[in-house]
């Protein structure tokens, strides 16, 4: 979604955190554990990510958002982590163990999405929810399993 929503504000934050639970569900995960992301664990209310983080956990608990754990401000590392999370002291069913990590904005996923791939040779899958059906939406210079995988996200998505 952030290629689509470069900056979302709180109410596009709230129906990407939707879809990312309706995308781990179609997975199998039924409580996904989301991570909101934020450059820290700590509140830090000059930080528009961590008060959004913040806000967005606490409408997860609340329920606004169905069946799952939700925890943020969370930084990356703590997010999927153990170790990290142990040495700063943080508990938690998300902390250490996310299933979904909502990025606040474009800088910060595309960002990841292209270290994973270029720096870690890692493969993930991208497509777009929200539309009628789910979009595949890859870059020119994904390899061809990264478009094998996001055409398979889609198909597992559709309805």
């Amino acid at each position: 979604d952030v290629a689509i929503i470069p900056l979302p504000d709180m109410a596009k934050k709230k129906h990407i955190t939707k879809y990312l639970m309706e995308t781990a569900n179609s997975l199998g995960i039924e409580r996904p554990k989301v991570s909101f992301l934020a450059p820290s664990e700590q509140l830090l209310p000059k930080v528009i990510s961590s008060v959004e983080a913040k806000e967005l956990a606490e409408l997860g608990a609340a329920g606004e958002f169905g069946e799952g754990y939700f925890g943020g401000p969370l930084a990356f590392d703590v997010s999927i982590d153990k170790e990290s999370a142990d040495i700063k002291g943080l508990k938690g069913e998300v902390v250490g163990d996310a299933d979904c990590i909502l990025f606040p904005n474009l800088d910060a996923g595309n960002l990841f999405f292209k270290t994973v791939t270029k720096f870690a040779g890692g493969q993930v899958a991208a497509m777009v929810k929200g539309t009628t059906a789910p979009c595949v939406l890859t870059s020119r210079g994904d390899s061809s399993q990264t478009k094998l995988y996001s055409i398979a996200l889609a198909c597992l998505n559709a309805k």
